[in-house]
């Protein structure tokens, strides 16, 4: 039966009534959870939202009324139950420029016009879109915004200004070092020391958040004995530093650009944030366009109200998970906590000095170079796009480096993807063909490659081209068929096996299209031996070479299979443990292992004309081979498989018809066993009618019946009989339609389609 989605219904608590509904959490049952959570949040986002403004070279006052905005918009309005929204490091530097180049009005105006484009992005549904960025890019992005911060921040916590650009604040940090202002050194070495050293004190001092108790105490200490440090400084409260935006006054073009940066690196850091927060509990999924209109608003709203831009944050969404929030409720307070804060301790505020928001924010910066990032990038083969796109946000700006980064992204993609891997394999002995590989997407961008390839195999040398593609043009097709013919003309053979999901002739005169992965089996030796026709060939002299093509199948199996096939026979080195005696014709075109999907070790196969079993022990061969099957090996069923056009069931049909084959006497003798069938098949058995109902024709219909007496026997027998009465042996029946490459199932009432699609035959 098929299962209804979990996800649509509320598990039914296991205390409640048998037949009631399970009631949805409500605002009260998850406030107990919410309310310390929201405010671990607060205490985390406090210091953060302080440090970050003071980076971006905003008002101190636009990060609070960021967090408060975040907290509160966007954790309303989201998708992501559990993220937290506010100032992030991650568009520090695009502040910082904006506000150099535009003023902090203007900036605030890009910010509320970013929130718009984020709001038409989630209304658009576009929000899974906004993730198609290669996760190196934005990893190495953050890296390379820490180094930035970084870079920035060594100046200040040294007691001097920092530049505009990151080039400039490297190559001025010898002039800071040597000018450092002693007290604001200590303060913000003191911060990080704090910070580094959190994890490992007691867990009860732990439940403090680190920054804010590592800005609560060193500026504690500022006082004391370090009055005359720089402080924040501001006038009012959060109130008065609200600020209306205002336009740009010309420069509209790098206005719009502008816009377009920050909703864009805003969504995909908000984005990429709910989806690791996903992973961190076990709740409801996050709605990424839903998740985009939040953040929308809460940026129109910030921009609005003289606020930094918003977005997800990972560091206090991770906080309110660990804390045990429940529901989007915890983040929405959080965001009042800042503003009952701001509004009625803004004082304390003042007090900070800004080289211990320097220290806070070094250690955030070096948080967002993450070794393991760089790891990965080794490893999976992106280490040039890393390092490319970390140079370039720090060396030029967050745009262009991401840009080029993303560019550079989508060349080794295309390299990867359209390159094929061709070689060219000289034999090892004289006797053997060359081989020429080729492999993954063939179309023209491979054809320099594929013609200097081909071009190094020698005239006059027969060469077997292992074409193993999931994509071919024409142009790719042409130029291999054109090298083929070339080749041959010289007097050699040339063969193609085909062992990809494309078929080389469909690129003759077909729309080339990448094709979907699939199993498919082996195809038949005779579909690749030189002639085409699965004809023997013949030697100089005339005399023929029937173990030629048997040879060449076995080196194509050493070649391309051995490998794969050894660590699946590991097991079976010492003996054998099948589940099924299978008993099918000898006719070549019948494949156990094929129709029945099995690997080696999995069937004991007794192959003879006809597909015949036996009861009264008139052939040791087939006695044997049962109690083999079950009394040595124990398998636990028996398998007897018929086939379309057998040439047994003719030869019964032309000897009952008086026209006997000359097969001699020992042929006629073995089709004693299959008589039987042709007498029920003209008294009417039930499985002829059935077979006859579904189109079948008369001989297929006598292969059917036989499968069907066979199966009798077998409970008649003295080995098999007592075994299937007692259920400890089953048997099964079968026909394998050649023509449809079907299998049909066989009982001893009828016949039933074992594929739907074939259930009504023409």
């Amino acid at each position: 039966m098929p299962q209804s989605n979990q996800s649509a219904t509320v598990p039914a608590d296991s205390h409640s009534p048998p037949g009631t509904k399970a009631r949805k959490p409500t605002f009260l049952n998850n406030l107990g959870a919410d309310l310390p959570a929201s405010l671990v949040v607060f205490l985390v986002a406090l210091p953060l939202s302080l440090g970050i403004a003071a980076a971006s070279g905003a008002p101190v006052m636009a990060g609070l009324i960021a967090a408060a905005v975040g907290g509160v918009v966007a954790g309303s309005l989201g998708g992501s139950p559990l993220q937290v929204s506010g100032p992030a490091a991650g568009l520090t530097v695009v502040v910082a420029g904006l506000v150099d180049e535009f003023g902090w009005q203007v900036t605030c105006a890009i910010t509320a016009a970013a929130g718009v484009v984020q709001l038409l992005m989630g209304v658009s549904r576009i929000g899974r879109a906004a993730l198609a960025v290669s996760p190196v890019v934005v990893k190495a992005m953050l890296a390379g915004i820490g180094i930035t911060i970084i870079l920035q921040q060594l100046h200040v916590l040294l007691g001097g200004q920092a530049a505009g650009s990151a080039i400039e604040n490297l190559t001025g940090l010898p002039a800071a070092i040597t000018n450092v202002e002693l007290h604001s050194a200590l303060l913000g070495l003191a911060v990080v020391a704090i910070l580094l050293t959190w994890k490992f004190l007691p867990a009860a001092v732990r439940k403090i958040p680190g920054p804010l108790a590592a800005v609560v105490a060193v500026t504690a200490v500022s006082v004391a004995v370090a009055p005359s440090v720089e402080r924040i400084t501001f006038s009012g409260s959060i109130f008065d530093a609200i600020a209306l935006p205002s336009l740009p006054d010309g420069n509209w073009r790098a206005a719009a650009m502008a816009v377009i940066t920050v909703a864009l690196i805003a969504s995909i850091e908000s984005l990429l944030s709910a989806v690791a927060v996903d992973k961190m509990h076990g709740g409801s999924r996050t709605n990424l366009n839903r998740e985009l209109v939040g953040q929308g608003s809460a940026n129109v709203v910030s921009g609005m109200l003289g606020g930094l831009p918003v977005t997800g944050v990972i560091v206090r969404s991770a906080t309110n998970v660990e804390a045990g929030a429940k529901s989007r409720t915890s983040a929405i307070l959080h965001g009042v906590w800042v503003l009952v804060f701001s509004a009625l301790f803004a004082g304390l505020i003042q007090l900070i000095p800004l080289s211990v928001l320097a220290g806070l924010l070094l250690v955030i910066g070096a948080k967002l170079i993450k070794v393991a990032d760089i790891r990965t990038s080794l490893r999976t083969g992106d280490l040039l796009v890393y390092s490319v796109t970390l140079v370039c946000v720090v060396a030029l700006n967050l745009l262009e480096g991401v840009i080029i980064g993303l560019a550079l992204a989508a060349l080794c993609v295309l390299w990867r993807v359209l390159r094929a891997q061709i070689q060219a394999h000289a034999p090892s002995a004289e006797a053997l063909p060359w081989r020429v590989t080729i492999a993954g997407s063939c179309s023209f961008f491979a054809l320099p490659r594929l013609n200097r390839v081909l071009h190094s195999v020698p005239e006059g040398q027969d060469v077997v081209v292992e074409l193993n593609a999931d994509y071919l043009d024409h142009a790719f097709r042409e130029a291999l068929v054109a090298w083929q013919k070339q080749q041959r003309n010289t007097g050699a053979s040339v063969i193609l096996e085909e062992h990809g999901t494309t078929a080389f002739s469909d690129a003759e005169d077909n729309t080339p299209q990448r094709q979907d992965p699939r199993e498919f089996p082996l195809p038949p030796r005779t579909s690749w031996l030189p002639s085409g026709d699965g004809s023997t060939s013949e030697d100089d002299d005339g005399g023929r070479q029937p173990l030629r093509s048997i040879l060449l199948g076995i080196d194509k199996y050493h070649r391309r299979h051995a490998d794969k096939v050894r660590p699946l026979v590991q097991d079976l080195t010492e003996g054998q443990n099948p589940d099924t005696l299978f008993v099918a014709c000898v006719d070549s075109r019948v494949n156990p292992n094929l129709i029945t999907s099995s690997g080696p070790g999995d069937l004991l196969t007794l192959r003879n004309i006809g597909n015949v079993v036996c009861n009264d022990g008139s052939d040791a061969s087939i006695d044997s081979a049962l109690s083999f099957a079950v009394k040595g090996l124990a398998v636990d069923s028996i398998v007897v498989c018929g086939h379309s056009n057998c040439g047994a069931m003719k030869a019964v049909i032309a000897d009952a018809e008086g026209a006997s084959p000359d097969m001699g006497d020992g042929f006629d003798v073995w089709l004693e066993h299959a008589r039987p069938s042709y007498s029920a098949l003209l008294a009417g058995h039930p499985v002829a009618v059935a077979a006859s109902t579904e189109g079948y024709s008369r001989l297929d219909q006598l292969s059917m019946v036989n499968v069907a007496l066979q199966l009798r026997k077998l409970e008649e027998h003295p080995v098999t009989g007592p075994a299937l009465a007692s259920g400890q042996l089953q048997a099964t029946g079968l026909f394998y339609d050649i023509c449809t490459a079907r299998v049909v199932l066989v009982t001893p009432e009828g016949i039933e389609q074992l594929d739907p699609s074939m259930a009504v035959r023409a």
